[in-house]
C-alpha cells in the first residue's frame, strides 16, 4: 500500500468536490480547478475526506496510487489556499513590469521580452526586481516561474539573472591575471 495513497485528504468547509466518472471537479474561493484520474485509480469522498484507492497491486496501479492522492490534494490545497512562487532580478538594468495581461521583461536583450499571463494567474512586481506568481494550480504557476526564469537564468561569474527566492547561485571565481 502506497505510504501517501492511502492518507485520506480532508476537505475545508469552502471546498466542493464532485466527482463525474474519472473527472474530478474542486471549487474553493481561490477558483475552479479540473483534472482526468488516472484509470487505475478511483476516488471516494466520505462527508469532510477523499480517498483514493486503486485497483490491482501491480507496479503501475501503486505508481498511480500516490500520484493521483498528490495531485487531488494539490488542488483541493490551491483552491482553499493557492501556491505562490517567488523570483528575484539581479543586474544592472534588469528589471519587470506588469502590462496588462503581460509580463514585460527587460533582461538586458536588445528588446524587451513579452511573456503572457495565463488564465487564474497573478503576477505582481515590487520594486521592479520581485516577481511574485500566485495561483490555484501548483503546475502551473511553477510552469510560469520556471519560463521566467528561463529567459535569463542566473550565470555563475557575476550572479545576474532571474533565479527563485531562495535559490543560492554558487559563484565562480574569475580568470586570473599573471
Amino acid at each position: 500500500m502506497s505510504r501517501i495513497g492511502k492518507q485520506p485528504i480532508v476537505i475545508p468547509a469552502k471546498v466542493k468536490v464532485a466527482l463525474n466518472g474519472q473527472k474530478v471537479s474542486v471549487e474553493g474561493p481561490k477558483g475552479k480547478l479540473n483534472r482526468e484520474l488516472h484509470r487505475r485509480t478511483s476516488l471516494k469522498v466520505n462527508g469532510d475526506s477523499i480517498t483514493v484507492s486503486r485497483a490491482g497491486d501491480d507496479a503501475e496501479a501503486k505508481a498511480m496510487h500516490g500520484l493521483s492522492r498528490a495531485l487531488v490534494n494539490n488542488m483541493v490545497k490551491g483552491v482553499s489556499e493557492g501556491f505562490v512562487k517567488r523570483l528575484a532580478i539581479q543586474g544592472v538594468g534588469f528589471k519587470a513590469a506588469v502590462q496588462g495581461k503581460n509580463v514585460n521583461l527587460s533582461l538586458g536583450y536588445s528588446h524587451p521580452l513579452l511573456y503572457p499571463i495565463p488564465d487564474q494567474i497573478k503576477v505582481t512586481v515590487e520594486e521592479n526586481t520581485k516577481v511574485t506568481i500566485e495561483g490555484p494550480d501548483k503546475e502551473v504557476v511553477g510552469r510560469v516561474a520556471a519560463e521566467i526564469r528561463s529567459f535569463y537564468p542566473p550565470e555563475p561569474y557575476k550572479g545576474k539573472g532571474v533565479r527563485y527566492a531562495d535559490e543560492k547561485v554558487i559563484r565562480k571565481e574569475g580568470k586570473t591575471v599573471q
